[in-house]
This record gives structure tokens, C-alpha cells and sequence, in this order.
């Protein structure tokens, strides 16, 4: 099979026939081979019957959660049963054209992108809610995770099938899937250029905490990515710093009041020198911190996962 599409979706009973018939005629018109994966994400509309009456197509296939569990479980799911050389996710609201899918299959059976992601460079979302808020974190993402990706949160984008298949997206973690597809060993990701269409039904369904949950997610990444299979690098290093610093702090305090008495000179009490409390507690914290990296490392010692590695090929 050539395509896997998948879609993810909450509440878009409105789009989906609209959008299935135009996904349809794109393949037909390309002669590919293909299959739709809608992902109904709990919805409380009429998504799944909508979806029910479209399986009459044998090229459509359906999830339905219990409940809304998110984007990225919904991914998750549909990654598991893609079963096409090429993945292509993109969102239900029309405002992603399947008029793209050949040339993002083009660049990555023929250019030999790994992952390719959609640029939404004109967009017609809120400037002030949406778009400058957008260009901050995508910024950021560039900055901290090294990808040179103008829009990392782009729902249009398509994979080759053995990234889907040895990346695990969780959480709220489908913002980051070029991230996680790099941690992975994939690095040729690229980027093209997409229409960005205006919304025809319903109304959008992510608001302005997604920003905020976007950089403690990314933090959590970058942790995860540098620490994750070493955590006493991090936990064991910070703590002794704190421990070192602290116990220097104590010998500096406890040698000024020994040289205020041996002088005859007043001095505060050491009980109540507030460096000397402050000194105190960084030697504590500094403890706590070693021992959190310490019991990190029984942790992942005694993981069933600790070995598992990525490997390309084998001859």
C-alpha cells in the first residue's frame, strides 16, 4: 500500500464527508493505493456515525475512543495500524488540503526525507491568540531541540513507515514528533510549504494553554532526550555541586566566628547566622538530589526497556 492518511478528530461531523470525498479524488486522480484512518477522539457528535456510513468504502477505517484522551493518543493509535510506505496525518477541519499529499509522498519515496512537515507560512488564524503566539514557541522549539522547522506543530505532515512504527507519541507530545523522530535516529526531516485554508465548520478546539503546556512538554523532552538513560548525570552532578558549595559555606562561617573569638572580637552566634541556615540547607538539598539520581539509576537498571535500541539494519 502506498498512502496511510490518518485523521484525528473531536467533534467534526460537519467536515468529515467533505473532506474524505476530496482525499478520495486526490488519490484516485494520482493512482495511488491508500487507506483513511479516522480517529474519532470522543467525540460527542455525530463524527462516529459519520464515520460508520463513510467504511462502506473499503478504504476506510475507524478508532473510536471511549472518551477525549487527546491528539496524541489518537496518533498513537492510528501510527499503530497505519499500514501504507508513507504516513500522512493531517487535521479534520478542512483547513489542511489533501491537494498536498503527492508532493509530500514525492519527497519522501523520491527525496528520501524520513519525515517532511507542513509550513503554514500565510495563515489565517487570530494574529494575537494564534500566530504571534505561534512564532514565539516555534522559535523556541528551534532553539532548544536543534530542528530547523518553521512550523513544528503543523498537523499536515507525512512519515516514512519506520518512523511511525519506532516512535511512541504520548501525553501531549504530537507538537514535538520531529523531536521525537530525531532522538529516534531519523534525521532527514524537511519541510514544505502548505496552504493554510480557513476553517468551514465548527470551532477550533485548542485555546491558549497549549502554548504553556508546549514549553513544559519540550523541557520535559530535552530532559528525557539528555538525561534519560544516565538521570545520575544530572540529579548526582547538581546535587554534589549544592552539597560542595554548601559544606565551604559552613567551614567560611564556622572559621569567621573561630577568628572573631581567638580575636576577642563580638560576633553573631553561628544559630543565628542566616548563611550559616542557608549553607545547612544546600547540604541537605544537595543530599536529597544525589539520592534522587541514585534511586533514578535503580530504576532504569532494573527497567525491562534499559536495552532497547534502534537498529537500522543487519546483514
Amino acid at each position: 500500500m502506498d498512502i496511510s492518511i490518518i485523521v484525528p478528530l473531536f467533534n467534526e461531523a460537519e467536515s468529515l464527508p467533505k473532506l474524505y470525498e476530496w482525499i478520495a479524488r486526490v488519490m484516485k486522480e494520482n493512482k495511488f493505493s491508500y487507506e483513511v484512518i479516522f480517529v474519532n477522539d470522543g467525540s460527542t457528535d455525530e463524527s462516529w456515525d459519520v464515520i460508520r456510513e463513510l467504511s462502506k468504502d473499503k478504504a476506510v477505517h475507524g478508532i473510536c475512543f471511549r472518551r477525549n484522551y487527546g491528539k496524541s493518543a489518537a496518533l498513537y493509535c492510528g501510527f499503530k495500524a497505519a499500514q501504507g510506505d508513507v504516513v500522512i496525518t493531517m487535521d479534520a477541519d478542512l483547513q489542511d488540503s489533501p491537494d498536498e499529499i503527492p508532493e509530500l509522498f514525492r519527497m519522501i519515496k523520491e527525496d528520501g526525507f524520513d519525515l517532511v512537515s507542513g509550513w503554514k507560512q500565510k495563515r489565517y488564524d487570530n494574529k494575537l491568540t494564534k500566530n504571534l503566539p505561534s512564532k514565539l514557541f516555534n522559535a523556541t522549539a528551534r532553539r532548544v531541540t536543534g530542528i530547523q522547522l518553521h512550523d513544528m506543530n503543523c498537523g499536515l505532515k507525512a512519515y516514512r513507515r519506520e518512523v511511525v512504527k519506532n516512535i511512541e507519541v504520548f501525553s501531549e507530545m504530537h507538537r514535538y514528533i520531529p523531536y521525537l523522530a530525531k532522538n529516534a535516529g531519523f534525521n532527514k526531516i524537511g519541510e514544505k510549504v502548505v496552504q493554510h485554508r480557513k476553517r468551514e465548520f465548527g470551532t477550533s478546539k485548542f485555546g491558549i494553554n497549549r502554548f504553556i503546556n508546549g514549553y513544559l512538554d519540550l523541557m520535559t523532552l530535552w530532559f528525557l532526550n539528555k538525561f534519560g538513560k544516565q538521570p545520575m548525570h544530572f540529579f548526582g552532578l547538581v546535587g554534589s555541586l549544592m552539597f560542595f558549595i554548601g559544606f565551604i559555606a559552613v567551614i567560611v562561617v564556622g572559621s569567621m566566628k573561630l577568628y572573631a573569638l581567638s580575636n576577642h572580637v563580638p560576633a553573631m552566634l553561628v544559630g543565628v547566622n542566616p548563611y550559616f541556615h542557608i549553607a545547612i540547607l544546600m547540604m541537605i538539598l544537595g543530599c536529597m538530589l544525589f539520592l534522587a539520581g541514585f534511586l533514578a539509576e535503580l530504576i532504569i537498571r532494573n527497567s525491562p526497556s534499559r536495552n532497547d535500541y534502534l537498529i537500522k539494519e543487519e546483514i
